[in-house]
């Protein structure tokens, strides 16, 4: 989408606002970029907020509306999001946003669906059976945005290698996300965990959260902690190929979202009595090991490599 620059200025600001308002953590780690970088992160963000929002009927991520006429949401997402890759006006200044940045730096209608497929996959109350399936739910919530965002750093979408690494940072997240989540989600009805893992556990449907069970979700987390930090190494190696300051956000943003899960791990039965976080002055400290491991540039792939790819993770046929 080809706009002027009064126009494009004006799509900046409405981006800036939604991150602002809709994640303190994302708006302070995207200061981490140069100018241009930041704005096309904002312009990204936009998007993926108000498509959440519309497919979960809700505002900036608060309380879920009706959950009823699923399918018109998606549609109106899916026919919005067309109309941004084809350059045409949508009428909903996010989806504008996402034209911009897609014209600007190759992002690819796949990208976009991937994370549309996200949406469904959670507002149909799916459930992953094995930990396949749990890795490809991350992949479409998390995976696929961090895709994105590594083309919206200067990655080639052609460039799978450092495009799958950009994916194991949004598995990384994800997972984080579900271990220090996990009662928070069964409250809303919904669980993440495999079922394989649940029946490995000899826990009945609907249970893994109650307190006679909480020894044996501590340890199901810290297997998932394990897929946080081999998907968290592998990311930041893929970090390696960015431009510095870019390096310096992702291996920030990696340390920091490690260290939720293991936080969770490291509290055992206890982790859910009160939410994990990791304080600010403690997020300064990562932040500043990130940027010596971004001058240095040594990360190491994790023993035994990765299993998995985008290509795994999309529907084949």
């Amino acid at each position: 989408m080809q706009v002027d620059p009064a126009t494009r200025a004006a799509l900046v600001e409405h981006a800036r606002l939604s991150i602002k308002k809709g994640s303190q953590s994302f708006s302070a780690a995207a200061r981490l970029f140069d100018r241009t970088t930041r704005e096309r992160a904002w312009l990204l963000y936009a998007w993926c907020r108000r498509a959440d929002d519309i497919a979960d009927n809700q505002v900036m991520g608060g309380e879920l509306g009706d959950q009823s006429d699923l399918a018109t949401r998606l549609d109106h997402i899916r026919r919005l999001t067309a109309l941004a890759f084809a350059g045409e006006p949508t009428g909903d200044p996010a989806f504008d946003c996402l034209g911009v940045v897609a014209s600007e730096v190759g992002l690819t209608k796949q990208m976009a669906d991937d994370v549309i497929a996200g949406f469904q996959l959670d507002a149909q109350d799916w459930r992953p059976r094995t930990e396949a399936d749990m890795l490809r739910y991350c992949y479409h919530v998390a995976g696929a945005v961090g895709v994105m965002m590594a083309v919206v750093m200067g990655v080639s979408p052609e460039d799978q290698e450092t495009l799958d690494r950009a994916c194991d940072l949004g598995l990384a997240f994800q997972l984080s996300n579900i271990a220090r989540d996990v009662v928070e989600d069964d409250a809303a009805g919904r669980c993440y965990l495999p079922i394989e893992w649940l029946v490995e556990q000899d826990i009945e449907p609907g249970q893994h959260t109650k307190p006679h069970h909480r020894k044996e979700l501590a340890e199901m987390v810290a297997r998932l902690v394990a897929l946080v930090e081999k998907h968290e190494a592998a990311a930041r190696v893929g970090a390696a190929n960015l431009p510095f300051r870019s390096r310096w956000a992702v291996l920030s943003a990696a340390r920091i979202y490690g260290a939720i899960g293991r936080k969770v791990r490291a509290r055992g039965p206890d982790a859910w009595a009160s939410r994990t976080f990791v304080p600010r002055w403690e997020k300064a400290l990562y932040g500043a090991r990130a940027l010596a491991s971004s001058v240095l540039n040594r990360e190491k792939m994790p023993a035994g490599g990765i299993d998995w790819g985008i290509a795994d993770f999309r529907p084949q046929g």
